[in-house]
């Protein structure tokens, strides 16, 4: 059995990569939505920080919503730990702690992601650069990431890793889909209008998913069909279905591994179950902030049963 330090390390190496990723694709979901915005665009930029899950830190250093102030927390403050620079930087001293566990290219594509970040993130990020640093952070995370899929042997090591790396994609997908519906569309009137469909595109593009949808849907935005595809369509990559699917593998990979099922497997097949079963319109009609919502919770619940299972608290 992988020790437990080991599979710690992994796990987290694995979630601060994507939440490095993840707070990249917040900041430009914000960008994006600030330019249909119908009210103060500090009002778009509070609910991004609402979503991240660091509004309260954020309010008690700064008193302004204002784009330079908010995109700075979100990827320069290492007051923030969920910042692109924190991320990074927990990432790799994850990785060092398992270096014997990865392959070279993975360990080299961790660093190379640091140092890059860490030029490009020195000073402030001015308004008009920030698509492209936020571009370059998604690219050097994909990079990583194709290391890792690329020369990993699919052993233990490879699974507590992949854990990590979806129940960080799953939370971020549900806090980017409750943004848009929850906090940014300013009142049920809006519905079903051009800003709701445009903003609607924007969560596409955010999670990369704007040209798949099109080809799955022929270009029909139609606000179900875009909760649908990122909730419980399995086959596409940053879907909440597909997350758990993911997890569900390597949670049972483990299993067999160490020949015994754990309350993970369990929770997680439970959640499984229940994204295989619904419809979008169960998900409408519970309300789509709270199915959010729970999820969300349920996700975290699960991490940290995880960590219990293994014994890597």
């Amino acid at each position: 059995m992988l020790l437990g330090r080991s599979a710690n390390g992994l796990f987290w190496m694995a979630r601060y990569i994507e939440r490095a990723e993840n707070m990249a694709r917040l900041v430009d979901t914000g960008l994006r939505l600030a330019l249909t915005q119908t009210s103060a665009s500090s009002d778009e930029w509070a609910s991004v920080l609402t979503s991240a899950g660091v509004r309260d830190l954020f309010e008690e250093e700064n008193d302004a919503f204002d784009t330079a102030t908010v995109t700075n927390f979100l990827l320069r403050d290492t007051g923030n730990p969920s910042s692109v620079l924190s991320s990074i930087d927990t990432a790799r001293m994850n990785a060092r702690m398992v270096r014997t566990a990865l392959t070279r290219e993975t360990w080299e594509s961790v660093n190379e992601a640091w140092m890059s970040m860490h030029r490009m993130l020195k000073r402030r990020v001015d308004e008009q650069d920030l698509p492209a640093v936020l571009d370059a952070v998604k690219r050097e995370t994909a990079l990583i990431r194709g290391a890792f899929q690329g020369t990993m042997l699919r052993n233990e090591i490879f699974d507590f890793a992949q854990i990590g790396t979806l129940i960080e994609r799953a939370d971020n997908t549900a806090r980017i889909l409750d943004v848009k519906y929850y906090v940014l569309l300013p009142s049920a009137a809006w519905v079903g209008s051009p800003l709701d469909n445009i903003q609607w595109q924007t969560i596409l593009r955010s999670v990369s998913a704007l040209r798949s949808y099109r080809w799955t849907h022929e270009g029909d935005f139609n606000p179900a069909n875009i909760a649908d595809y990122l909730i419980l369509n399995r086959r596409m990559p940053r879907s909440l279905a597909f997350c758990y699917r993911g997890i569900q593998d390597s949670l049972d990979y483990l299993a067999d591994e160490y020949g015994v099922r754990q309350s993970c497997n369990e929770m997680a097949d439970a959640k499984v179950e229940k994204l295989k079963t619904a419809a979008v319109s169960d998900v409408f009609d519970e309300g789509l902030h709270e199915f959010l919502s729970e999820f969300i919770r349920d996700n975290a619940v699960l991490g940290n049963q995880i960590a219990t299972d293994f014994r890597f608290h």
